[in-house]
């Protein structure tokens, strides 16, 4: 309706699963909060940075993206951005990296 399309959110499980079958990750977060902690593999396209566009139309839009952050709310939002500029699939981790720990996955910290 209008133009917007719904935001596909799954838990950490799931978006476990689509990581072992090839999608690709983003992590919206800071460039301090993934030097912290992050999902192996990730690639940093900070939300609040100006260069977020720049970073995101690096990436090719028919891939399979799956986008976090800290809890779920700046993921929802790039995911929306990157639909809107044309990207086929992107997937949103609800709750953030925070559901992922707590599910008991694994991170890279430094």
């Amino acid at each position: 309706m209008f133009g917007f399309r719904r935001v596909k959110s799954v838990n950490a499980e799931d978006f476990d699963k689509l990581i072992k079958e090839g999608y690709k990750l983003i992590d919206v977060r800071t460039p301090a909060e993934h030097s912290e902690a992050r999902i192996e593999d990730s690639i940093l396209a900070d939300i609040y940075s100006p260069d977020f566009k720049k970073v995101v139309d690096n990436l090719n839009k028919e891939d399979n993206y799956l986008v976090y952050c800290r809890s779920g709310n700046r993921s929802k939002t790039a995911c929306d951005f990157m639909m809107k500029w044309g990207f086929k699939s992107v997937i949103d981790l609800s709750g953030g990296i925070i559901s992922w720990v707590n599910a008991g996955k694994e991170i890279i910290r430094n």
